[in-house]
C-alpha cells in the first residue's frame, strides 16, 4: 500500500509532486523485485501457475515503469496504483485468517 499511496499522491498533484516520481518508481520496482523473487523461487510453495502469473505481472509492472520513466504522464500511474492496491488487498485477505 505504501508504494500505491506514493504513486497516487504524485498522480493527484502532478505539478507539485513530480519531483518525487523517480524515487517512487524506484521504490515500487524494488518492492516488485522482492515480491517476484520470493514468489517464483524454487523454495516457494506456490503452485506453478501462480508463480507464472506473478512473474508475468511483475514483467508488466517493470515495462510500465520503464514507459513511465521514458515518457512521464500522470495517467500512466493509474495502472501501477491499481495493481499495487489489488495485490495488497489480496495479501491482507490471505493473512487475516492466519492472524486469528
Amino acid at each position: 500500500m505504501k508504494a500505491a499511496t506514493r504513486l497516487q499522491r504524485i498522480r493527484d498533484d502532478w505539478e507539485g509532486q513530480r519531483a518525487d516520481l523517480d524515487e517512487a518508481l524506484k521504490y515500487n520496482r524494488k518492492l516488485w523485485t522482492v515480491l517476484v523473487s520470493s514468489a517464483t523461487s524454487p523454495e516457494s510453495l506456490l503452485p506453478q501457475q501462480i508463480k507464472q502469473n506473478i512473474g508475468n505481472l511483475a514483467l508488466f509492472i517493470f515495462n510500465q515503469t520503464m514507459a513511465m520513466m521514458s515518457e512521464p504522464k500522470p495517467e500512466k500511474l493509474a495502472v501501477l496504483v491499481s495493481i499495487n492496491r489489488e495485490i495488497a488487498a489480496g495479501l491482507r485477505a490471505k493473512a487475516a485468517p492466519a492472524a486469528r
